[in-house]
């Protein structure tokens, strides 16, 4: 009987999914976290798109008092939502700290108005507990799980719960209106 001998493997075709998979599960550990107030919050690194500057808000009616409107960036027409007001926390005055990410929830994008943003951390899978029982239970929460630091906690977000499909269609029928 005649066995195959393994062959090595090209290296052409070894190299582009094994850096795509390292790429993915580096990703998938990392976190931008900001600030609300005294806390550390963050979502995933792989939903935002990018941070920019307080800019010109153009406030469209009869949208929750969290939806604060829309920007222009580079001819995209993009929602905001307030996280502080959307946690039903104090309004406070936007200052050169606070700054909008840009996220692409449910292949929409949204901007997030945040007092500060911190830095780019890796949360190991480990260290985050998803079974934090925050919320009514069998609902989906907008907290995903809290990542434990040597220092800290991290509240992570779920974005598509955090800005729901009703925020999105209002937003979107508002400012095409």
């Amino acid at each position: 009987m005649t066995t195959a001998q393994p062959t090595a493997p090209d290296s052409r075709t070894q190299t582009a999914p094994m850096s795509i998979d390292l790429e993915a599960d580096t990703l998938a550990n990392m976190y931008l976290t900001f600030d609300i107030g005294t806390e550390e919050y963050g979502v995933s690194i792989s939903d935002v798109i990018e941070i920019v500057g307080m800019q010109r808000i153009m406030p469209i009616p009869d949208l929750p008092q969290y939806l604060k409107g829309v920007i222009n960036l580079r001819g995209k027409v993009i929602p905001l939502m307030d996280i502080r007001l959307r946690f039903n926390m104090a309004e406070r005055a936007y200052d050169d700290r606070t700054v909008i990410i840009v996220m692409e929830v449910e292949d929409a994008p949204i901007g997030l108005i945040v007092d500060g943003v911190r830095e780019v951390r890796e949360i190991p899978t480990e260290r985050i507990d998803r079974h934090a029982q925050l919320g009514k239970a069998g609902s989906r929460q907008v907290i995903a799980g809290l990542g434990r630091l040597e220092e800290s906690v991290v509240v992570l977000l779920n974005p598509s719960v955090l800005v729901s499909d009703e925020d999105l269609r209002l937003m979107q029928e508002k400012s095409h209106a």
